[in-house]
């Protein structure tokens, strides 16, 4: 079964195709397909999901899966939750998608660090909401959600990962995401949490 994912982050994408191996699908990039990224105007991660995976269905005219992820932070009372992404505004002439998205992160990174500056509690968690719907105007979307907790470094460590992973600490394995290879991340992640709950999600209601 051929599943669109509404994202055009290959880092996701490769991430994803890992964590759902074996399931029965062919996990499928918008992008490759020429869909264009939705907005995403809501203020919570599954509304966000699901209108990605609904515009996605609709343009592909098959199913389609959205991850919506980010970070929270508890002393910023949760931000930047679904702007994660595009936290610091950045204006970059740079033509490359993933060496824009590099930049991108780069300066998120270092306004949460700012904003951060002095602060005490540094917990955090990372959460991946996936949506999946069977086409455009599926009554029952799958969804899936994955948290992650952590703490947030008062500097950046490693160069593995993507995003926020050089600044969140995840205790028990005494190490940053950005530290981890990607079988450690996949084993342990948000979005390995969410995909989990997403395969027996497939298998169930969807019969793969």
């Amino acid at each position: 079964m051929r599943l669109v994912l509404a994202s055009n982050n290959a880092k996701k994408l490769g991430e994803l195709r890992a964590l759902l191996a074996g399931v029965g699908v062919e996990l499928v990039a918008q992008g490759e397909l020429g869909i264009a990224e939705a907005d995403e105007p809501f203020h919570t991660f599954i509304e966000n999901a699901l209108v990605k995976a609904r515009q996605a269905a609709q343009a592909a005219g098959a199913a389609a899966i959205a991850d919506d992820s980010g970070v929270c932070v508890d002393a910023l009372c949760g931000k930047p939750g679904v702007v994660s992404a595009t936290y610091a505004a950045m204006a970059s002439d740079e033509p490359d998608r993933e060496a824009r998205r590099r930049l991108q992160d780069a300066a998120n990174n270092r306004r949460l660090l700012h904003e951060l500056a002095g602060a005490t509690d540094r917990r955090a968690h990372f959460v991946s909401t996936l949506v999946a719907v069977r086409h455009a105007l599926d009554p029952q979307p799958l969804v899936a959600v994955g948290r992650w907790p952590g703490e947030i470094l008062t500097a950046p460590r490693g160069t593995l990962g993507f995003g926020y992973d050089p600044l969140m600490f995840i205790p028990e394995l005494g190490c940053t995401v950005a530290e981890m290879d990607a079988a450690q991340k996949n084993a342990h992640s948000h979005r390995a949490l969410a995909c989990a709950q997403m395969r027996v999600l497939l298998h169930e209601v969807w019969r793969l």
